[in-house]
Formats: C-alpha cells, structure tokens, sequence
C-alpha cells in the first residue's frame, strides 16, 4: 500500500516506496539515488545541514534499516513542493514525523526533516 496518495508527485512516491521497501531492497540506495539532486540540501535534527546526495543516502540507512511501517497522517502537494506528516514505525514504538521536499526535474532538491530526536532515538531510531 502507498504511503502517499497518488496526486503526490510521481518522485516524492518513488521516494516513500524505496523507504518503506525494506533493508535489503535498499543496497547501497541505487534506487533512491536517482530521485535526489547531487547537490541535496539535507536538514534534520540529529544530522544538522548537509549536502550531497551521498551523504544522505548513507544517513537514511538507518532509518530504513528501522522502520517497520509508515502511517500518512497528512500530504500537501504543489508544483515544486510537498509537505508529508506521518508516524513510523520503529522496533520501540511510534515517532511522528514531518518531511518538507522541494523537488524540480523529477528529483528531490531540498529535503527538511522534523521530529523529537530524544522520542526517536528512545524507539529505536538511528
């Protein structure tokens, strides 16, 4: 089942499919490299600013390495942004998170992540 609806941009989906699609489907992240600008601008509490589509694909590792499900809360899309709120599931509980892309030409340009580090890291988060 889709995380988001189908009136999110067509990347922003690639992009929760490869995050919820398990460890062992994610590799070495070759199939959300091409979804991100090389030049990714990655902001999160625990990362702090970041840039560059390695890093990151590195960093989200862990995330997928944890993540048992991930329940929509809310979307909102437009031309070159979309805002996404969702619970995931992690191996000690629920966290809340919210995720704000800017994405142009079929890949994620900027990627804003919001959540409580200390709840995330207490469920298992890494």
């Amino acid at each position: 089942m889709p995380v988001v609806s189908i009136d999110a941009p067509s990347v922003i989906q690639a992009y929760y499919r490869v995050l919820t699609s398990g460890i062992e489907a994610y590799g070495e992240g070759e199939e959300l490299a091409p979804l991100l600008a090389d030049d990714l601008r990655f902001e999160g509490p625990i990362a702090g600013q970041v840039t560059g589509a390695a890093r990151f694909l590195q960093g989200v590792k862990g995330f997928i390495a944890n993540v048992g499900a991930i329940d929509l809360i809310q979307e909102v899309n437009d031309a070159d942004e979309t805002a996404v709120l969702y619970d995931a599931h992690l191996p000690k509980g629920v966290v809340r998170l919210a995720e704000f892309f800017t994405h142009a030409e079929g890949r994620i340009q900027r990627l804003r992540l919001h959540y409580d580090p200390a709840d995330y890291v207490a469920k298992g988060g890494r």
